[in-house]
């Protein structure tokens, strides 16, 4: 698929939400609530994304629904706390309760990708009342991420790079020579392959030169300890820890692109188990950056999830 032209920029709508303790920049598109639009739909991006991650799904879903893409706390022109603490879960999720509440909406759709992802299924086990309909995108379930890092040694060996991510010289890593391994490892292969454009690797640089953005995505690994069983860095990283219980209630849709290096297809292997209501769809040819590649079979996919039932 070529590249996709963003929705015109006027389309779009640029706000702030002072909420639970910080400052929010979300996009947003789409009639308001009771005006046109029955429900609001949240889209969390992950690392080292921000809201612009979301462009073609803010065009497809703000046909009909209020479609929010918030830059999550740490990233772009969102607040940046310093301490490490106020990365944790039970912050990242009171932030989507949050902002869901300052816009009018008792209940949510929401679609997760990477740390989104995992922000998502944290808030619907934590808020299920909130949460009316999932969608996770390459983003691991706490309990099966915790499996598999105890007991997959090829996942255990993906995750290696997010005990880098903890450590004290990973921001200069990643910003050395204009962020040159991001430039390569994330966007090269979009740009290659004409997914992305030079407009949209220029928004990118502008959002990791953003000060302290890069510490701000790296603070999720680090309170969460995030990683496999690393005797150096101390206490084991388990996800599950300060969840009362495991189980998604909402109807869930999980997409996952086979081919992403990081987070395997173990991941998917047991879901059930957790998620009653549960529906995957794999897409063998794509890698973590299945939003990308993928864009119309993901909006495809997600908006017949969202008219079903």
């Amino acid at each position: 698929m070529g590249h996709t032209p963003a929705m015109q920029p006027e389309a779009l709508r640029h706000n702030f939400a002072d909420v639970n303790g910080v400052r929010l920049h979300y996009a947003s598109a789409g009639p308001a609530l009771g005006a046109g639009a029955e429900k609001l739909v949240i889209f969390l991006h992950g690392f080292p994304e921000f809201w612009y991650a979301w462009r073609n799904q803010l065009a497809e879903f703000g046909r009909d629904f209020l479609a929010v893409a918030p830059d999550m706390r740490g990233y772009n022109l969102s607040s940046k706390p310093a301490a490490v603490q106020e990365y944790e879960m039970s912050r990242l999720v009171g932030d989507v309760r949050a902002l869901a509440a300052h816009l009018g909406a008792p209940s949510i759709y929401l679609v997760g990708h990477d740390w989104g992802g995992v922000v998502a299924w944290g808030a619907a086990i934590a808020f299920p009342e909130l949460v009316e309909k999932l969608v996770i995108i390459n983003a691991p379930h706490p309990a099966v991420f915790s499996r598999e890092l105890r007991e997959n040694p090829a996942q255990q060996q993906a995750s290696q790079y997010m005990v880098l991510f903890r450590t004290p010289k990973a921001e200069a890593l990643i910003s050395a020579n204009n962020f040159a391994n991001f430039q390569e490892g994330i966007l090269g292969e979009l740009l290659r392959r004409g997914i992305f454009s030079e407009v949209d690797r220029q928004a990118y640089l502008a959002a990791w030169s953003q000060p302290g953005a890069i510490t701000g995505g790296l603070n999720y690994y680090r309170a969460a300890q995030a990683g496999p069983p690393d005797a150096l860095l101390g206490e084991a990283f388990d996800p599950t820890r300060g969840y009362p219980s495991l189980e998604v209630k909402a109807p869930t849709l999980v997409i996952w692109g086979e081919q992403a290096p990081y987070l395997l297809p173990g991941n998917l292997v047991g879901l059930e188990r957790y998620v009653p209501n549960l529906t995957i769809e794999r897409i063998p040819d794509a890698t973590h950056w299945v939003v990308h590649e993928k864009s119309a079979q993901v909006n495809s996919l997600v908006r017949r999830f969202f008219t079903k039932g």
